[in-house]
């Protein structure tokens, strides 16, 4: 049985999206069954669970000779990046891994074939029904997400196959029900890999709000630009998000995420002490730029394997006073493989003295799906690599060598150990380890005909500039693959250059690969995932919305709804009451276009002042005009405008400046500075108050605007070093105002008087929404430690919307903060009846 929470998401593999507008609220606590619950603490807690496409074993069927009974054989995958993960995990952690199996298991056989997988390899299969699997897979993350991943739009005019899409969500979600059947929430964490398993966080999220949960993206991220085509764009951003660590392999794919963080959801990033954090609803989730690596000892033992060693020297007889460079590539449209070839005609043209000497030896992977373009890209490396072999092969000499059939990594390390030069052509690559075998092959070689142990190692690499281990492979020549000619010129570098500076790349690229292992990857992503949800279990978290827009509230454990009961008997029993509100936001919705109070507001307002026991202010950023005139009917409330520059303590009173006689020379000086931004930043604007000059860039472009603000402010503080004032960043905003001025002033000057006439308060009510607001809840705190207001139970610093905050309540919206008002108000209204 699953919970309920759960439940609300099997509609999904059948397309049915909610609204994101709606929104519900879920109990912080897990509502599994009872039975469920059992079954997650029975299993073994402190564990890593990684949940992948594809579990790293491989699968063969066995017939017995006697019997004549076919039956199921496995083996751990070697070579799978997942299956040496646990090399840089704590010795005492256990690893348990999720996904499907490289096999089609009857269904009949699929509960003792997972049992066994249990039992022997601490591998939990997914078993993906054939009516969804090629959806899945051939569909939604072949046909849609491989190629939008690597820049080309997958779409071609063609209407978006929504059943695709819900296939992917249907393969998610049972990837997510095998990792809640093994799942100790409480203790395990749960690491999830590429692009297949995108939606998986949210299932699990909305299943367990304080799980620790990382995701690593092992292709490329595209410009937001390219994502932004996809329909489900948000629905996987938002699924992404409900993870608490995201890993990249480079800045730029890292970067590109961020963008579109940006310019969908308005989310920005900070970087602190070199972590990179996405702030999300209360919740820090960070971004981690980690290329992984290869397992060293794998390698090297691959290398030690007198199967190796023969196949070297096999190779070294074939292509005795042969140059041989080497190409292992898979077989896609991605992969530049025929660019490569092209760039090794163009070398041997330009350079005739390498005819008859220098070799391609291009190893074709099998293609990990189908389709027209597989055979495309086939026949046109085939006919490229004939006819240059035609135009330009000898007797005894073929310039290009395909060999198109599967190798084991014995037969590759054999090639790549006879290599003078590893070459990488890819137009878009995730990561591309190959550089990286390459060299360890080349450090490896010992016991061959040709070398000793102690013969000085050399390589070289020539690798695009597009791929993923590009940036850490600073000895490489990079290339613009579709440069060919470009290209052929680096090969010929490659094997041209000087023996010495061939051990010098060697040496520098032995030490980066052998030390940045996978190991070293997976610990290094592993302590940021710790670190990252180390407060998981002290915050307080609310799970809220529907479908895809699910995400979780994350607040301080001392942070609270305020309570209707526990105001109103604290506001009944007070003397001497401040009572202090923001206007747009708080009870005025910054959704509406007509921003004057309604009639329901200015009666609530009115009754609060009429009582003798309140001191009530309206502290607002709006000019003072408008709010004389909005608030004309109430002639006993006190105003603060433009964030407490000028302060009336009733209607009939004169405003009073923060400062007599200020100047505001520095006007002259900072509109211009504000002017030149404008004009050149399309979508701002600038508003000018008596007392401040503000910068609005919420319309401009979501890139641009905000480094528009940061270059500004930095433009500005230099201009006006010398000038009375403070420049402030906000929310959309670049503010340039008097010094000393802010909320927190107002809140100061308010309880310093009445405790001047004797009135100190005992009741404090103050309420905001924004990050001006947050002064006030400052203030109050340092009122009650300097004894100016009464330490007590009834002061109630409260923010409107749940979110991070200094104040310690919060009520979710206009609508409750008017409410909450007019409860008070009726509290007075039946006090002055009685009296």
């Amino acid at each position: 049985m699953y919970s309920k929470s759960y439940a609300n998401l099997l509609g999904l593999a059948n397309g049915n999206f909610p609204s994101m507008e709606e929104s519900v609220v879920v109990s912080s606590e897990l509502d599994d069954d009872d039975d469920g619950d059992d079954r997650a603490r029975s299993v073994k807690t402190g564990r890593l669970i990684i949940v992948t496409n594809q579990l790293p074993l491989k699968a063969s069927r066995e017939v017995d000779d006697k019997t004549g009974e076919s039956s199921w054989k496995f083996t751990w995958d070697e070579g799978s990046l997942y299956r040496h993960i646990k090399d840089g995990l704590p010795e005492e952690m256990e690893v348990v891994y999720v996904g499907s199996i490289r096999a089609e298991v009857d269904p009949s056989e699929q509960d003792d074939v997972a049992q066994m997988l249990l039992e022997r390899f601490k591998c939990v299969p997914a078993f993906i029904p054939e009516s969804v699997l090629d959806k899945y897979y051939n569909g939604f993350c072949k046909q849609y997400l491989w190629p939008l991943f690597h820049y080309r739009l997958p779409f071609d005019g063609a209407r978006f196959d929504r059943t695709c899409w819900e296939a992917y969500v249907a393969a998610n979600k049972i990837f997510s029900q095998k990792v809640i059947e093994v799942i100790n929430p409480d203790d395990d964490y749960v690491w999830i890999h590429d692009y297949h398993l995108m939606v998986v966080p949210t299932f699990l999220r909305r299943h367990f709000n304080r799980l620790r949960m990382g995701f690593f993206l092992h292709s490329p991220f595209p410009s937001s630009e390219i994502y932004r085509t996809l329909p489900v764009r948000e629905e996987i951003m938002k699924a992404l998000l409900n993870a608490d660590l995201i890993g990249f392999h480079t800045f730029d794919y890292a970067r590109h995420f961020l963008s579109c963080c940006s310019r969908m959801l308005g989310l920005e990033y900070e970087s602190k002490r070199g972590y990179i954090g996405l702030e999300y609803y209360g919740r820090t989730i960070g971004i981690k730029i980690m290329p992984s690596g290869v397992h060293m000892g794998h390698m090297e033992s691959v290398l030690k394997e007198s199967r190796t060693q023969l196949k070297v020297r096999e190779l070294e007889r074939e292509f005795s006073g042969k140059i041989v460079l080497i190409g292992v590539d898979d077989l896609d449209t991605f992969k530049g493989v025929n660019l490569k070839v092209l760039a090794m005609e163009s070398m041997l043209k330009c350079h005739d003295s390498l005819l008859g000497r220098a070799v391609l030896v291009q190893i074709l992977n099998p293609a990990r799906g189908n389709g027209r373009d597989v055979a495309e890209i086939k026949a046109e490396i085939r006919s490229s690599s004939e006819r240059i072999n035609r135009e330009l092969g000898t007797q005894g000499y073929t310039p290009i060598i395909i060999i198109d059939k599967p190798l084991s990594l014995t037969e590759k390390a054999a090639y790549y150990t006879v290599s003078e030069a590893a070459v990488v052509t890819a137009v878009r690559d995730g990561m591309n380890l190959t550089p990286y075998e390459y060299v360890v092959c080349r450090n490896g070689v010992s016991g061959s005909g040709s070398d000793t142990s102690n013969s000085p190692r050399k390589s070289m690499l020539v690798v695009s500039e597009f791929v993923g281990c590009s940036p850490s492979l600073s000895g490489a020549i990079r290339v613009n693959p579709w440069d060919v000619d470009a290209t052929a010129e680096a090969m010929y570098e490659a094997i041209s250059v000087s023996d010495f500076e061939k051990q010098m790349r060697h040496e520098k690229h032995y030490k980066y690969v052998s030390s940045h292992d996978v190991a070293y990857w997976s610990r290094s992503f592993f302590q940021d995932l710790e670190r990252t949800c180390v407060d998981h279990f002290r915050t307080r978290c609310w799970g809220i919305g529907l479908s895809f827009g699910f995400r979780v509230v994350a607040l301080d454990p001392m942070f609270r709804k305020l309570s209707s009961d526990a105001i109103m008997d604290a506001y009944e029993g007070a003397e001497s009451r401040a009572i202090l509100l923001d206007y747009d936001g708080t009870v005025m919705p910054q959704s509406s276009i007509d921003k004057r109070p309604s009639a329901e507001v200015i009666s609530i307002i009115n009754r609060l002042c009429n009582d003798p026991k309140n001191t009530v202010f309206v502290v607002s950023g709006r000019g003072k005009e408008d709010l004389t005139k909005w608030f004309a009917p109430c002639e006993k409330l006190g105003i603060a405008a433009e964030h407490g520059y000028f302060m009336r303590w009733l209607a009939n009173e004169e405003w009073q400046p923060h400062a007599q006689n200020a100047s505001f020379g520095w006007m002259q000086m900072a509109e211009p500075v504000m002017r030149l931004y404008t004009e050149s930043t399309d979508g701002s604007s600038i508003e000018r108050k008596e007392s401040a000059l503000v910068w609005h860039f919420q319309n401009t472009d979501p890139t641009f605007g905000p480094a528009q603000a940061k270059e500004m402010l930095d433009h500005l503080e230099n201009v006006l070093a010398n000038e009375p004032v403070v420049v402030k960043s906000g929310q959309y905003i670049v503010e340039v105002k008097p010094q000393g001025v802010t909320k927190g002033s107002v809140a100061e000057n308010i309880f310093a008087s009445m405790l001047r006439n004797e009135k100190r308060a005992d009741f404090v009510l103050c309420v905001g929404d924004d990050r001006s607001d947050e002064d006030m809840f400052v203030m109050i705190g340092d009122a009650i430690k300097a004894d100016v207001i009464v330490n007590n139970k009834s002061v109630f610093a409260c923010t409107v919307g749940q979110k991070p905050s200094r104040a310690e309540y919060y009520l979710d919206d206009t609508v409750e903060v008017i409410n909450m008002l007019e409860n008070l108000g009726e509290i007075s209204g039946s006090g002055d009846s009685d009296s």
